[in-house]
Formats: structure tokens, C-alpha cells, sequence
């Protein structure tokens, strides 16, 4: 399985930046993992929707689906089971555009909170080792 994370800008707090290092290092276990910092200005939209391609789209937003951790895994086995490619989207500050939430095959609701992207991205890599760890039997993830 392929993931791509497309965000609005690169990351500034340095703990964060430890912690997508550490899970994005711990994901290329399980998965082949792509981060593209996309610049706001004019062609913010672009660009993305440049990324996001033909892939199946994932944007993160607060009126997303929310998912536990079993669940989530089991969405992710059915992506790949579909031998499909995921680009998860987090916004820029003023969140998506109504052309790239169009183009969503889904949302997905981190917490009702809004985070930095810092940490929404963090959290979001998290997520991600835990569900894909939970899929390949790694003791990760307790009930």
C-alpha cells in the first residue's frame, strides 16, 4: 500500500517534527509513505488536487467519520484488499477548498478538536503506524 499526506505548509514545532520523523520511519514497515508540503499562495488548489490524482482521497476535517483504531485498520485493509493508493489532505488554516472537498472519496475526523498542522499531522502518522501495526499482528496497539 501506498500513502501519500499532503499538508498546507511544513512543520515549525520541533517536537513535531521528532514525532512525524519517528512514526513516518516507523511506517515504511508496513507501508510506502510520501509527505508533499504544499506552499500557500495562488495555486494551493492546484497543486493538490495535482497530488491527489486518481488515488483515493482522504481529507481530514472536524465533520469527518471518526474511526477507532480496529476500525480504522479495517478501512485501510479494504483500501489495500482494493489495491488502492490513499492520499490523506490536511488543509491549510482556513481548512479545504469547496473544489478539493468535492474531489474527496472521504473525511476523517482526527478528534471534534482542531489541532495545528504540526500536531494534526503528527496525530495523523500515529494513527496510521498504530492501525497498519495492528493489520500486520505487531503488539503496538493493546485493547
Amino acid at each position: 500500500m501506498k500513502i501519500k499526506i499532503i499538508t498546507v505548509g511544513s512543520p515549525n514545532l520541533s517536537f513535531a517534527k521528532e514525532g512525524i520523523a519517528e512514526y513516518r520511519k516507523r511506517i515504511t514497515r508496513f507501508a510506502e509513505i510520501t509527505i508533499v508540503h504544499v506552499k500557500e499562495n495562488n495555486h494551493t488548489e492546484k497543486k493538490i488536487l495535482s497530488h491527489i490524482g486518481n488515488d483515493f482521497s482522504i481529507l481530514l476535517d472536524e465533520k469527518g467519520k471518526e474511526y477507532n483504531s480496529i476500525n480504522l485498520a479495517g478501512f485501510l485493509d479494504t483500501q489495500k484488499n482494493q489495491s488502492r493508493n490513499i492520499v490523506i489532505v490536511i488543509g491549510g488554516p482556513d481548512g479545504h477548498t469547496d473544489r478539493i472537498r468535492a474531489r474527496a472519496d472521504n473525511t476523517w475526523s482526527l478528534s471534534l478538536l482542531t489541532f495545528p498542522h504540526d500536531i494534526a499531522m503528527m496525530i495523523t502518522l500515529e494513527t496510521l503506524y498504530r492501525s497498519l501495526s495492528i493489520l500486520a499482528g505487531h503488539p503496538y496497539h493493546r485493547n
